[in-house]
């Protein structure tokens, strides 16, 4: 699974994926990710890439020649070309369509590219998502600075259900008898002079119980 991300941040990701599982993917080459900062695609000094919205309004508007450059960059570096026509190309809008577990399983199977556009300011020009005929994605119901953190999350969720990146597949919750309550020892803890313990049933090594007893957890 190749993901290429279009930012005019790339170094927001550096901390995120030079940490824990991750860089191991990305290491092991379960994974890879690749940058595209829309001012290389840009000319003259300032290497600007914004301008003040058409209707008027606040802010600034990323404008489309340099994203769309970008992209097309990150399209050609998909191979072998074929593959290029069904790379998945992810617009953030508070207004798309709702990330989930199920979204990631199936774009795990389904993509070997994602093309994540990570919009800043008051957004991208709109022409940009027509063109490429990109799916409007968001990660929640509210609003944030930009793209980066939602392509974050994205790469994090999907990357999961890609073989090998948890080393153990057993590990992923959604496909197992899980609860959203965890422990490990020791047993008992004292905190301000109150003891807290581990829920018994825990304890027993009965395996058929212990299962209700974590789908009961979750379902509550």
């Amino acid at each position: 699974m190749t993901f290429h991300i279009v930012t005019l941040f790339p170094g927001a990701f550096d901390s995120y994926f030079s940490e824990s599982i991750l860089k191991r993917a990305i290491e092991d080459k379960k994974i890879s990710v690749k940058f595209y900062n829309p001012r290389d695609y840009t000319e003259g000094t300032w290497r600007r890439v914004d301008q003040k919205p058409y209707g008027g309004g606040p802010g600034m508007v990323l404008q489309s020649e340099p994203v769309i450059k970008a992209i097309a960059a990150a399209l050609k570096k998909i191979n072998p070309p074929r593959r290029r026509t069904s790379a998945k190309i992810v617009f953030f809008s508070p207004a798309g369509k709702q990330f989930d577990t199920l979204y990631a399983k199936t774009a795990a199977k389904k993509f070997t590219d994602i093309v994540f556009i990570c919009g800043r300011y008051e957004g991208i020009d709109a022409r940009v998502k027509k063109i490429f005929k990109a799916e409007e994605i968001s990660v929640g119901p509210y609003v944030l600075t930009g793209g980066e953190l939602p392509a974050m999350i994205m790469i994090d969720c999907i990357s999961r259900q890609v073989r090998g990146v948890l080393g153990d597949f057993a590990s992923l919750e959604e496909s197992r008898v899980s609860s959203s309550d965890v422990y490990t020892r020791p047993a008992q803890i004292v905190y301000k002079g109150k003891k807290y313990f581990v829920p018994k049933i825990l304890l027993s090594g009965h395996h058929k119980k212990i299962d209700e007893w974590k789908n009961k957890n979750r379902k509550k």
